[in-house]
Formats: C-alpha cells, sequence, structure tokens
C-alpha cells in the first residue's frame, strides 16, 4: 500500500464526494446544454470546463469546511465514518483545504463570465458565501433552509450564465424547491445524532417525520412547477422522469422510517435525471 493512500481516500471522504460530484456534475451538464443551438462543442466544452471548475472547487470548500467545523459534535456523536471526527485527519489539515478551496474559486469563479453573461461569476461566490455560512453557524439556526435555498435555486443560473444564456427562472425556482428537500431529508438519518449533539436548525426544529413530509413536498411541488410551466414542450423521457418523480415524492410523504427517506431521495435524482433528460434534446424547454 502506498504510505499517503489512507490520507488521500479520508480526504476525499471528508469532502463529501457524492453530492459534491452530483452537484458539480449536474452544473457542467447544464452549462453544455445551454450553450447556443448550433455552437461548437469548442463553446460547449468551455462552458461545462468553466462551470465544473467553480463548482468544483466550491463543493470541496463546502465539504471540507463542515468536516473541520462539525469535528467536535460529530466525535460527540460517535460519527467514526467521518475522518476527522475519528481522529485519523487532523482538523487544522482539513480547515486549510477548505481555505485554500475557497480562495481558488475565487478566480475559477470569475473565468465564469469569459465567453459567458457578466456578473455570473460574482452570482456563484455569493452563493458559495451562503454555503459555507451554512457550515459556519446558520447550519443551527431556524434560518438554516437558505443556504440551500439560495445556492440550489442559483445553480440553474449559474450554469445558463457560464453559457452566456440568460437564468432560466422556471428551472431556478424548482431547483431551489429540490434544494430546500434536500435540506429537509439530509437530517433524517441523523435525527438522534443532532438530538444528542443539540443540533437545532429548522428540520431538527420540525422534527423527522415532518422534515421527510416536507422533503417529499418540496420536491413533488418543484416537479409539478416544471410540469405545469413547461409539460406540453418536454419530451417522453423528461416528462415520464418528473411524474416518477412525482409518485416516489408521494410515497416518500406516506411512508415511514428508511423506506420513506430512500422514496425521497429517488424522487430528487428522478427529477434531476428528467431535467437532464430535457437539457439532451433539441427544444430545451427547462433551459428557456
Amino acid at each position: 500500500m502506498l504510505p499517503y493512500r489512507g490520507v488521500v481516500v479520508d480526504l476525499v471522504r471528508a469532502c463529501h464526494p457524492v453530492p459534491a460530484a452530483a452537484v458539480t456534475g449536474f452544473a457542467a451538464a447544464l452549462a453544455a446544454a445551454s450553450a447556443p443551438g448550433g455552437a461548437p462543442p469548442a463553446v460547449r466544452w468551455s462552458a461545462a470546463g468553466r462551470t465544473a471548475t467553480a463548482v468544483g472547487l466550491g463543493q470541496l470548500a463546502v465539504g471540507w469546511a463542515n468536516d473541520a467545523v462539525d469535528a467536535p459534535l460529530d466525535a460527540a456523536a460517535g460519527r467514526t465514518e467521518k475522518p476527522v471526527a475519528a481522529g485519523r485527519l487532523p482538523r487544522a489539515l482539513v480547515a486549510g483545504l477548505a481555505v485554500a478551496a475557497t480562495a481558488a474559486a475565487v478566480p475559477a469563479s470569475l473565468r465564469l463570465d469569459r465567453g459567458g453573461r457578466s456578473g455570473t461569476g460574482r452570482l456563484h461566490l455569493v452563493v458559495l458565501a451562503a454555503a459555507l455560512g451554512y457550515d459556519l453557524g446558520l447550519k443551527g439556526t431556524p434560518a438554516s433552509p437558505l443556504p440551500y435555498l439560495a445556492f440550489f435555486g442559483s445553480l440553474p443560473a449559474v450554469a445558463a450564465g457560464a453559457a452566456g444564456r440568460p437564468a432560466p427562472r422556471l428551472l431556478c425556482a424548482a431547483a431551489g424547491l429540490l434544494g430546500l428537500a434536500g435540506h429537509l431529508a439530509n437530517t433524517v438519518p441523523d435525527a438522534e445524532a443532532d438530538a444528542a449533539t443539540g443540533v437545532r436548525g429548522l428540520p431538527q426544529r420540525l422534527g423527522p417525520r415532518a422534515s421527510r413530509t416536507g422533503a417529499a413536498l418540496g420536491v413533488a411541488a418543484a416537479d409539478a412547477l416544471l410540469l405545469a410551466g413547461r409539460g406540453p414542450q418536454l419530451g417522453r423521457s423528461a416528462r415520464t422522469l418528473l411524474l416518477a418523480a412525482g409518485a416516489a415524492g408521494a410515497l416518500g410523504a406516506a411512508a415511514d422510517g428508511r423506506t420513506g427517506f430512500r422514496a425521497v431521495m429517488a424522487a430528487a435524482g428522478l427529477s434531476v435525471a428528467g431535467v437532464l433528460a430535457d437539457a439532451a434534446t433539441g427544444s430545451r424547454a427547462l433551459l428557456r
């Protein structure tokens, strides 16, 4: 085994790789799809690459900051899967990497304006600051959903702006609802640990059952918004995926325990798949 392999693996774990990769990939795919019709592949790749770099660095910053800030609470809750809380990584190292990723995200975000719309980079930096604010204190307040609403609601605007297009307002509204749903659902598996460590964000105040129900309703509202606003213009695959997401969201609201949580997560995934399916078509109805 290479001497630093374990450290590298733990650093990847500490950045929350699955959601970071999902958010980055979604933004990059939207940026590529948002390029004007007939644009050469180089233009699409440029928009996707600049978006992936800026959003990816931001996601690294948010993930590492989360694990560094929450290390004492995670240790108290016995979260041995967290490398910092388990003592496998120095807290100062992960905090330093979060600062470095944030610093690198500044010029990467400003490069979104090159070939894109002016102000796109600044928009990403503002909502990245909001996401970091969640890690640094908003997580434990009733205002905990606001960074999720701001970040995810702006993500389609950032992706479209990098490709030189105006913000798709309907999609931004739906993405904000999905972000809110993700925030509510993400706390359900950690309800006992959060209660033991005194985390008091809005989902913790609502309780796990109400949070899961709220998450399911958030996904359903996002899908209903997209279908009501663009349904007739959507292709069959996009429309089918969004309808399936609504059905999974309804199951999540009705079911208990892990089944409900998994149904909500499946509904969110189907919603994103529906948006990407539409983005892959010539009409790109949701990107208007």
